[in-house]
């Protein structure tokens, strides 16, 4: 499908090719002047009555007129040199004539015995002849030099002319049907996505089937999800399908420091999408002008939402039949102005999300496709593996593994490679320059095996499924648990146990060394915020019953959480601060309490840390497993095993899919 191309721009010329232009042309001035024939200050000069006469005195041998100059070479006495002289010769002046007049002959071999003669030759004057035209050029360089510093001036003022005329102009990058290469087997694990934007393909391939039948397909379709999810490759998956021309603009490029500019972008936006029809016009990060108007700092003045009103007006303006179709990304529904995303100019909203198992498989191996992998590859366990993990995470992995593999001079990627890519993307590279002192070692291994014990001996808890002392970006040590399930809900009782093995750690270090380091900060800070929405999000206290306290306020350009609305009172307020202390406190003491009932295995475990500093599956549970009086042997060295992520945050996020990185990890110390 031909789409309409771009005008072309106007070539500008900028100020240094202006002075490298004119420096060129000066010294083409100088070399040519320096070509000139230079009058030689030596040369005797002799007028025109005194040639004739040493020509009637027989003193003259030959004369070499060229142009208007004649070289006079006299004859030379005897064992002497002939001199040479010049002399001019006036235009109006017929030098044969004049010489044949006073009786001298022109050729000296020639005229007869006594008679004086003179040897006169006539030549062709080339110096004279370049001499002239530059002596017309240099009459004319002023001038011409007065007129193209004019036609420069002109030039530069229809340039910012143009380029005042461009800026309301659409930045939009327009990539032809035959361009779009990303089709809907390029995009995994949004199966349900897909059917919905499939009805967008077949209406772009074949609109009078719907025509015929009364529908109306949606002006607009608004994707929803959190940041990786794949809603940009979607929306060129759409336009890749549908082999139609794909309009692609960031919400960012609307806005700009002169009033009205955005509206004139988003107009051209719009005349261009009509001219290209049928076609996909795809608004990336729309909330940075589709928030709710009336409440930015310029009222209803601010240039942000005079672009926006522009937006509703060319979104519920279209012509009747005019196959354009505006697809439009954000992770932030919630700000979004009610008027953008009404039926009518919004109709369709898809939400994306996380994939589950199967969805990260699918999306494994879209990613594994064309890759050199070893036989040990299991995208069933690398998808088990990664639970939260979005399709933008599940690519960075597939690529750290193969830059891994290629850092070893492999020629294929392994298990081993995917093992290592996993530990990078969740807790950095390892810190191997990090030296720690053999206390600070003993502290991590306590308070590593202290998460891992306590998660191990709840058993409605995830499973620990490795557990390490390494330093790996800012965590000195962390405990990472494999989740049973996948679960999109969660109970109280889950929270406690969360909290429970959270608090392990702290309790450890009182119960081992006698008093906590500040290594448990981040542990503290995650197990404060999530008993707090236990109370204030969730209403889980009994105490103070099935309510939500507080509301969060957001700068509407920050879209950061800067202060909390307090809908309650100063009883509540201190009411509320009793249970989550009574929650904290409650799992703090049971932590400790299943510490000193397993003090031996907490001790076996710790000292397996300091031995080999990471255990994982199926060493990790065997050793959990066994009698805490026997010793333990260190395994033989053998190919590691991939380790999961953390089942979940324990922040008290709403989706409990969510990965959990190291910094935030119940096990995670600073």
């Amino acid at each position: 499908m031909s789409t309409q191309a771009p005008p072309p721009r106007r070539r500008q010329i900028s100020l240094t090719t202006a002075l490298v232009a004119g420096l060129a042309a000066t010294v083409a001035i100088v070399v040519a002047l320096s070509l000139l024939p230079e009058s030689d200050s030596g040369e005797q000069t002799i007028g025109l009555g005194q040639l004739v006469a040493d020509a009637a005195a027989d003193k003259v041998e030959a004369v070499v007129v060229r142009g208007d100059r004649a070289e006079v070479t006299y004859v030379a006495p005897e064992g002497l040199a002939p001199a040479e002289k010049v002399a001019i010769i006036p235009d109006t002046v017929d030098l044969p004539a004049l010489l044949r007049d006073e009786g001298i002959g022109l050729s000296r071999t020639d005229s007869p015995e006594g008679r004086p003669a003179v040897n006169l030759v006539f030549e062709r004057d080339e110096d004279g002849a370049w001499s002239g035209v530059f002596a017309v050029v240099l009459s004319f360089l002023p001038l011409l030099l007065l007129v193209a510093f004019f036609i420069f001036i002109m030039r530069r003022t229809q340039s910012v002319g143009g380029q005042a005329m461009d800026f309301g102009k659409s930045h939009a990058r327009l990539f032809s049907g035959s361009k779009v290469a990303v089709t809907f087997a390029d995009v995994a694990g949004v199966d349900e996505a897909k059917e919905e934007l499939a009805e967008v393909v077949e209406f772009l391939r074949n609109p009078g089937k719907f025509a015929a039948l009364g529908a109306r397909i949606p002006k607009g379709v608004l994707l929803l999800g959190p940041p990786g999810t794949g809603k940009t490759l979607l929306a060129r998956a759409v336009a890749g399908e549908a082999g139609v021309p794909f309009l692609s603009i960031s919400g960012s490029e609307f806005v700009e420091m002169f009033v009205g500019v955005g509206a004139s972008r988003v107009r051209d936006l719009f005349e261009q999408a009509k001219k290209s029809a049928p076609c996909i016009v795809f608004l990336d990060e729309i909330d940075a002008v589709g928030r709710q108007r009336g409440a930015g700092l310029g009222g209803s003045h601010d240039e942000r939402e005079q672009t926006l009103n522009q937006i509703l007006v060319e979104m519920d303006g279209f012509e009747p039949g005019t196959n354009v179709i505006v697809l439009a990304a954000t992770n932030r529904p919630d700000i979004l102005d009610p008027a953008l995303i009404r039926p009518g100019r919004f109709d369709r909203k898809v939400i994306l999300d996380a994939p589950d198992v199967k969805g990260r498989m699918a999306i494994l191996r879209v990613h594994l496709r064309g890759k050199p992998l070893a036989q040990d590859i299991s995208v069933d366990k690398l998808a088990r593996t990664t639970p939260g993990f979005t399709g933008a995470d599940i690519a960075n992995l597939v690529n750290e593994a193969a830059i891994l593999a290629a850092r070893r001079n492999k020629t294929l990627v392994d298990m081993s490679d995917f093992v290592e890519a996993v530990d990078r993307v969740l807790a950095g590279p390892e810190r191997k320059s990090r030296l720690m002192t053999p206390r600070e070692r003993r502290i991590v291994a306590y308070h590593e095996g202290a998460h891992t014990v306590v998660g191990h001996l709840i058993k409605t808890h995830d499973r620990p499924q490795k557990v390490t002392i390494v330093s790996r970006g800012v965590a000195a040590g962390y405990t990472r648990f494999l989740p049973q399930e996948e679960e999109h809900f969660k109970t109280p009782e889950m929270f406690r146990d969360q909290i429970c093995a959270a608090l392990a750690g702290h309790a450890a270090e009182e119960l081992v060394f006698g008093s906590a380091s500040t290594g448990p900060s981040n542990d503290l800070e995650q197990v404060s915020r999530l008993a707090r929405a236990m109370v204030t999000r969730w209403g889980m206290s009994q105490k103070l019953g099935p309510l939500t306290y507080g509301r969060a306020e957001e700068l509407v350009f920050l879209g950061r959480e800067i202060s909390e609305t307090r809908n309650y009172s100063e009883a509540t307020a201190e009411e509320i601060d009793l249970e989550v202390r009574r929650i904290v406190m409650e799992a703090r003491e049971r932590a400790s309490q299943m510490l000193v009932e397993n003090r031996a295995l907490l001790d076996k475990v710790a000292g397996a840390l300091l031995e080999v500093e990471t255990l994982q599956d199926p060493e990790l549970t065997a050793l959990l497993e066994s009698d805490p009086g026997e010793p333990w042997q260190a395994p033989l060295p053998t190919e590691p095993e991939l380790s999961p992520p953390p089942a979940m945050d324990v922040a008290g996020e709403d989706r409990a899919t969510a990965p959990v990185w190291p910094e935030a990890a119940p096990g995670g110390t600073t």
